[in-house]
């Protein structure tokens, strides 16, 4: 008996069974062929958005206590790593620069005095870049000078090495508070993707860094909901006896206090032009810092969002060559068409547009295009170019998390990391 519920034919006498068996068959041929279509097409779909996501790990590392002992951790577990970084680094900077890469170091050194304030702010980190040095048998100064990033940039005067795109939205009707950042990095740095988890102590909460070896940070979040983003403004005045960004970096997520975290983004003396967005149990702060003053950015949302690039919307606190990028100048900040200002303008659009920011929200505008040639998510074509190192978003609930991918966002999917069970 032929059944035609699937296929819509009805019972029939013997007489036309055979006539009915054959278009049975040929339906059912039908059927299975446009099944298989179906699933090539989604397979092809799913290469198509993660073409790169079996090619990029992200490396996870966990380390205890503080100072010495932690940065020995480092430098010993990521040894391989480390050294491997830094012939990467020598041999980027010898080629940018036309000069090698060891008396770049030296005459750094010397334009630079960084180790007053870091001893003065946060003295167990500079102990723990001995360690790491110590752990991975590299030369201090060719770890340190990892760990000075953006000041290095300021030191090379190169706009084009940083194109961070970064939101915070504060919670609200119930919803957590988020903070999210596209990490774009030089191109050598792919590969070095890190997610380094620091145990809890007495005197400091658990976190979650994103980093590379022999780095202390590039952006983080503590267990108490207080996490930190950062834009380089390399437009903004520097200080050569400052604090270095990733020495800030540590030392917001390493505090779980309101009052401590606000007031020492505004006392301390900025090493590098910087934009923080800086998010503390559901609330968002936005801060521009250069040598001289920090300036908080509200931008007059309902939904409370902020969001940043790389060029200051609040600070005037400029280099005189750039005064282009004045924000005084509004007219003529408006009409610039650099990178920077194409991703704002991206972000803006999407943050602005919507009652609530959700987390998907966030994730569509880090994995955004909306411009082919200035795009907030940047594919690593190895052309000198830079791209998105890691993408991050934090949630900063009762419970916080993090979720990250490794590498440009469109390529892969998000991968959440929680934190530890309090003992």
């Amino acid at each position: 008996m032929v059944h035609g519920n699937m296929f819509g034919i009805k019972k029939q006498s013997m007489k036309y069974r055979p006539i009915v068996r054959y278009l049975h068959n040929m339906q059912l041929n039908d059927f299975i062929i446009m099944k298989k279509r179906l699933l090539i097409i989604g397979i092809l779909f799913s290469i198509g958005c993660f073409a790169q996501e079996s090619d990029r790990a992200l490396k996870r590392v966990s380390f205890s206590g503080t100072g010495y002992k932690l940065g020995l951790q480092h430098g010993t577990e990521l040894k391989e790593e480390i050294e491997a970084i830094v012939s990467a680094w020598k041999k980027n900077t010898s080629k940018q620069l036309g000069k090698d890469a060891d008396k770049v170091v030296a005459d750094f050194f010397e334009y630079s005095d960084f180790t007053k304030a870091i001893k003065q702010w946060t003295p167990e980190l500079y102990e723990e870049i001995i360690g790491i040095s110590d752990g991975s048998e590299q030369k201090f100064r060719d770890v340190f000078v990892l760990n000075l990033l953006d000041e290095f940039w300021v030191y090379v005067n190169n706009i084009h090495n940083h194109h961070c795109s970064g939101m915070g939205v504060p919670a609200l009707n119930g919803n957590p508070g988020y903070l999210s950042q596209n990490m774009d990095l030089e191109n050598y740095t792919d590969g070095f993707q890190v997610l380094m988890r620091l145990k809890r102590t007495k005197k400091q909460p658990e976190q979650l860094i994103l980093t590379h070896p022999g780095l202390i940070a590039l952006n983080g979040l503590n267990e108490n909901g207080v996490g930190v983003c950062v834009n380089t403004l390399i437009q903004l005045r520097a200080a050569a006896n400052g604090l270095p960004v990733a020495f800030i970096i540590r030392k917001i997520i390493g505090t779980s206090n309101k009052k401590e975290v606000l007031h020492f983004i505004r006392k301390v003396k900025h090493a590098s032009g910087q934009n923080y967005i800086i998010g503390i149990q559901g609330e968002v702060f936005d801060f521009e810092a250069s040598a001289n003053k920090v300036v908080r950015f509200i931008p007059a949302n309902k939904n409370g969002t902020v969001y940043h690039t790389n060029h200051p919307l609040m600070n005037n606190d400029l280099k005189p060559w750039f005064e282009a990028y004045n924000p005084d100048l509004i007219k003529e900040q408006n009409s610039l068409k650099t990178d920077s200002h194409y991703r704002f303008r991206a972000i803006e659009k999407r943050m602005t547009t919507q009652k609530e920011v959700t987390e998907q929200s966030l994730i569509n505008a880090l994995r955004s295009k909306d411009n082919n040639k200035n795009p907030v998510c940047k594919t690593n074509n190895k052309n000198g170019q830079g791209f998105t190192f890691a993408s991050v978003v934090m949630t900063l609930s009762e419970k916080p998390y993090l979720q990250i991918v490794p590498g440009p966002p469109d390529e892969s999917e998000f991968i959440r990391v929680d934190f530890s069970k309090a003992k």
